[in-house]
């Protein structure tokens, strides 16, 4: 029996709770929708897209009765990308470098008729030279100088042996190219567009995210060495491609455009937050290796409150201005409290004073730092009503509209090596057509000059061009079948279309896979370039494996080139880039004030993205540069600080005569450690650094009852301690033995 205060459910009770059942599980199923639309819904919306601006390219060739409707649709392939931004702006410099390559391809025709060894030799040089150009201007401007070659040999390579054709064969494929450039972008800018400009907002959400928790991390002192420098260097790799996201952007987006300067300058914070970041954690660590267990009892509470202020943004939907108001206050409060705090440790060692100085001034630094990072972030992504206002009329020191763009820097060295790799790769393939009169020769020298072309700035040149090699191959195979078996059997354009979709649909999704994308390159334009369907079909199967075989062995050669003959990661050409790497300390110590801080971050983070994408993964070499870049930024941020103390504190020069040649001479002689790395020269930069720590503390005496200059000199100390403690770290590069 029932107590009889037992209360039965009602009915209403059971409906209630139907009804949010059903509601949650509504819910779940839109916030499946949503993730699978953000994710795998995308990967499929491009397979559609491409597909469909294949067709129609390959439609509107044939209808306006181009001889080889397949190159249009080849050329949706080669450009064809998910966003709208990056079609827009591959067309653009497309167009630039397909006109470009037209003319060269006439003027070299014009220039060498009926002298088939000289016409190549001319072709090799300037296709190279394209080749090599994008190497060096790369991003968007890599795929016009790329095209200028390439179109070049595909207008004139086929008619080396019949010039008379030359004219009229670079207007039509001038025009085969035209209709896919259009086609293109008109299906990506018209068909669900997906703006560049929303990833460029998600990729920067996600790095303040990311970020943030990197800081956490990092603040509570739980990553071990090689975590930390495997985080890092995410964070550099991420640095050293958001110019180029925002170069395609401003191709789509007009408020994104205007905001270029401003993006350019949350780069270029986040660069320097990064940086501040890492030397904290540097000091940290060689504080705790050094067993300075009173500095850093006395520095952790501080460490700890920024780490749960971090924390509150990362497990919270906080924003990014209240973060950078939270961080404001707490810098503004920190002098007075590290005062507090660095009273009672006035009578320990001098040595522990400056390390706890040293870590206080990095601290104080780092959330300014930050606190401008979080500014402008917040200051971007602002209401678009509001934004333009709100950029002009901030009145914090802080400046929305500051300009502080990205600079990009390539070795000459690797701009060669890429010319005469390339040229090596052509000019065989051309010398074994010439000698053989071989029918499908110039198809494979063309087959080489895509696949240099391509791999110019692959992370692995050697394993892409066997990827395409292996595309080429199941392109050829396929291309037999259809035109044996398929071709014949169909009637008309929509049942061409049908049939065609699923195989072209295949490769534009495996080359959209991480990891086998040379596959899918390989498949989509090497199918459409030997397969594709022509007003007049040409049923001839002999001819098509004689061109897939000219193509596969072209990409073999190429791979075989790379690995044997010119290795990416060469040992002279590492080396070269390692010292235009340590040419940036040296910049740092040298160069004039004005905007070195920028050049010089810039530069550095540029060139060790290049490293990272030439060197072997997991490679010991490869930890050696990160080790290099992560001393570069170190030591030549601290050397900016030290010059840009030193010209604030114009008066030292009546305290000290000897003031400003001292300062000079320690950065001579850390430039003289970056150029020439070794045990002298690190004993002679100590000597100097220890010389101007002493003079600095000589003049701090004399300034003890002026409180402004009493604190220019400790943070000119601040910076002579770290750039100490940097050289005398034995994890530093220069260090090891």
């Amino acid at each position: 029996m029932k107590p009889d205060h037992a209360i039965e459910p009602s009915a209403d009770f059971f409906s209630l709770r139907g009804v949010m059942r059903r509601r949650l599980s509504r819910a779940n199923l839109n916030r499946a929708a949503r993730d699978w639309a953000s994710s795998d819904g995308l990967t499929w919306l491009h397979l559609l897209k491409t597909v469909a601006a294949g067709l129609l390219a390959l439609g509107m060739a044939m209808l306006l009765d181009l001889p080889q409707p397949r190159i249009a649709m080849t050329t949706v392939f080669v450009l064809m990308q998910p966003f709208s931004g990056m079609v827009l702006a591959k067309s653009f410099y497309r167009i630039l470098g397909t006109a470009v390559g037209t003319v060269a391809a006439l003027v070299l025709g014009g220039l060498f008729v009926q002298q088939a060894e000289l016409y190549m030799l001319g072709m090799i040089v300037w296709v190279s030279a394209c080749i090599a150009a994008a190497v060096r201007y790369r991003h968007f401007r890599w795929y016009g100088f790329v095209l200028a070659g390439y179109t070049a040999a595909l207008i004139g390579i086929p008619n080396v042996m019949a010039p008379q054709g030359l004219f009229l064969a670079a207007l039509t494929r001038a025009a085969e190219v035209a209709v896919g450039i259009v086609c293109s972008s008109t299906v990506s800018a018209l068909l669900v567009p997906q703006r560049s400009s929303l990833a460029l907002r998600r990729n920067l959400q996600i790095r303040y995210a990311n970020f943030t928790a990197f800081t956490v991390d990092v603040l509570a002192r739980r990553l071990e060495r090689n975590q930390f420098e495997r985080r890092f260097a995410e964070l550099i790799d991420e640095i050293a491609g958001f110019e180029a996201t925002r170069t395609f952007v401003a191709f789509e987006d007009p408020e994104m455009r205007s905001s270029g300067a401003h993006l350019a300058r949350l780069n270029s914070e986040f660069m320097d937050a990064c940086a501040r970041l890492h030397a904290l954690h540097q000091l940290l660590k060689r504080l705790r290796v050094s067993r300075a267990a009173s500095i850093l009892a006395a520095i952790d509470p501080y460490l700890d409150e920024l780490e749960a202020l971090f924390e509150k943004r990362a497990e919270v939907d906080v924003e990014a201005s209240d973060v950078a108001a939270d961080l404001r206050l707490f810098r503004a409060n920190l002098p007075r409290r590290i005062r507090e705090t660095r009273r009672p440790l006035e009578a320990a060692y001098a040595e522990s004073l400056a390390d706890f100085d040293t870590a206080a001034e990095l601290l104080y630094r780092f959330v300014g730092e930050w606190t401008n990072y979080s500014e402008t972030y917040a200051c971007l992504w602002r209401k678009k009503e509001r934004a333009p206002q709100t950029i002009r009329r901030s009145s914090s020191p802080h400046k929305c509209h500051r300009t502080s763009g990205s600079i990009s820097r390539t070795n000459h060295f690797a701009v060669l090596f890429t010319f005469v790799r390339s040229a090596v790769v052509i000019g065989i393939a051309s010398s074994f057509w010439i000698a053989t009169n071989w029918p499908s020769g110039g198809l494979a020298v063309i087959g080489a000059t895509l696949v240099c072309a391509l791999t110019s700035t692959a992370p692995s040149a050697t394993r892409m061009a066997m990827q395409m090699a292996l595309g080429a191959v199941l392109a050829t195979l396929t291309g037999y079948v259809f035109m044996c078996y398929v071709y014949p059997n169909i009637d008309g354009f929509p049942l061409l279309c049908v049939v065609l979709a699923p195989v072209l649909a295949l490769g534009a999704f495996i080359a959209t896979r991480r990891g086998a994308a040379g596959f899918g390159i390989g498949f989509s334009v090497f199918f459409c370039l030997l397969a594709g369907p022509d007003n007049v079909v040409s049923y001839v199967p002999d001819l098509l494996i004689n061109n897939g075989i000219a193509l596969t062995a072209s990409m073999v050669l190429a791979a075989l080139v790379f690995a044997v003959v010119f290795p990416a990661d060469m040992r002279w050409l590492i080396e070269r880039i390692m010292g235009d790497l340590r040419a940036q300390a040296v910049s740092a110590c040298k160069d004039g004030l004005p905007g070195l801080n920028r050049r010089f971050q810039s530069s550095t983070h540029d060139l060790a993205s290049q490293l990272r994408m030439l060197l072997t993964h997991r490679s010991r070499r490869r930890r050696d540069a990160l080790r290099w870049m992560l001393a570069t930024i170190e030591v030549g941020h601290a050397v900016i600080d030290l010059r840009n103390e030193a010209a604030r504190a114009d008066y030292a020069d009546l305290l000290q005569p000897r003031w400003r040649s001292v300062i000079e001479h320690s950065c001579d002689h850390l430039a003289r450690l970056f150029e020439r790395p070794g045990p002298r020269s690190l004993e002679c930069a100590l000597v100097a650094v220890r010389s101007a720590t002493w003079l600095a503390q000589d003049m701090l005496q004399t300034v003890r009852a002026d409180r402004e200059r009493r604190h220019d000199l400790q943070r000119i100390l601040s910076c002579l301690h770290f750039i100490r403690s940097a050289l005398l770290d034995k994890d530093a590069p220069f260090n090891r033995r």
